[in-house]
């Protein structure tokens, strides 16, 4: 069984929930894109996950602000306002009468290609936009038993040529590292930056723990994780020390305590790198205690609406 930061409960709902393509609604079994997609052809799309807590898309303003953000990045146009997508989201979520624990997948390429190629200009369409939401709840068993990494070869890219930032469809470096680790025999790949500073892992944000204080990388080469974001505000509101700096695994393989955050696992605590054991190799105490205040957060957005 595949273990790792996206380990989710099993539930037989997802085998008939309806996607969202182009505001047409398709049973599962049934979606399709057209093999002339741009994000099909070249990997030219961006995309945005996010979660329904109880009736309430959490930190949606966060999400949707980064959306936009990959979009102009790109140069892509989207011909639709935040509250317009957002409203496509619910008609999703409405249709399928969902409620909590969904998991929102929302997909925007460029468009229909005339012929298959990377330049723009061939684009005859306006933006293919896909919304796929799942009923996904994190594996707790996973969570308690915490995963491994192992540091790829594949380096996180410069700012200059593909910023770290980007959500974009173009992750088959991310891909690369992933496979390395799998070999390797870990859950997951932690990446270096190009001056050999530890970055980010393969699709989660790193975090390390020693006497007391927290530690992830600069915001230079690692991704623009809203989760990472939210761990650093409640550190800052509960009186922990978070540091954002360069630091190299020989930091790493020290640390008291390590661990991974994302959108749909929250915090995951990290056992082993590279073969060595983290600490005590466990769920540890303060990573517990970042977890909860995570946790009780996102309770404090959905009783905010």
């Amino acid at each position: 069984m595949v273990h790792g930061t996206h380990n989710a409960q099993e539930d037989s709902r997802n085998n008939d929930i309806l996607i969202s393509i182009n505001d047409e609604l398709y049973p599962r079994k049934e979606a399709k894109i057209s093999v002339f997609d741009s994000g099909y052809l070249v990997g030219d799309g961006v995309w945005e996950a996010l979660r329904l807590h109880h009736g309430v898309l959490v930190f949606k303003e966060d999400h949707f602000n980064r959306l936009w953000q990959s979009a102009a990045t790109v140069g892509m146009h989207l011909p639709f306002t935040k509250e317009e997508l957002i409203a496509k989201v619910w008609a999703t979520l409405n249709a399928n009468a969902m409620t909590n624990g969904v998991h929102v997948r929302i997909m925007v390429t460029r468009g229909i290609k005339k012929t298959p190629s990377q330049d723009p200009r061939l684009t005859i369409s306006g933006p293919n936009v896909v919304i796929i939401p799942e009923y996904k709840t994190a594996s707790k068993a996973s969570r308690e038993k915490g995963i491994t990494l192992f540091t790829s070869s594949i380096r996180r890219g410069s700012p200059d040529y593909l910023d770290p930032r980007l959500n974009c469809h173009s992750k088959l470096h991310e891909v690369q590292a992933l496979i390395q680790a799998i070999e390797a025999g870990a859950d997951e790949a932690l990446m270096l930056d190009v001056n050999g500073f530890v970055a980010t892992c393969n699709a989660t944000n790193f975090f390390m723990i020693k006497d007391g204080e927290v530690c992830t990388s600069t915001s230079k080469y690692c991704m623009n994780g809203i989760t990472r974001a939210k761990v650093i505000e409640v550190c800052k509101a509960n009186g922990i020390t978070c540091i954002e700096k360069d630091f190299s695994l020989f930091d790493v393989y020290g640390a008291d305590e390590a661990f991974v955050t994302g959108t749909f696992g929250g915090l995951t605590p990290v056992t082993k790198i590279d073969g060595r054991q983290i600490g005590k190799g466990n769920y540890g105490h303060m990573t517990r205690q970042l977890s909860n205040l995570y946790e009780a957060l996102i309770d404090n957005a959905v009783k905010n609406g």
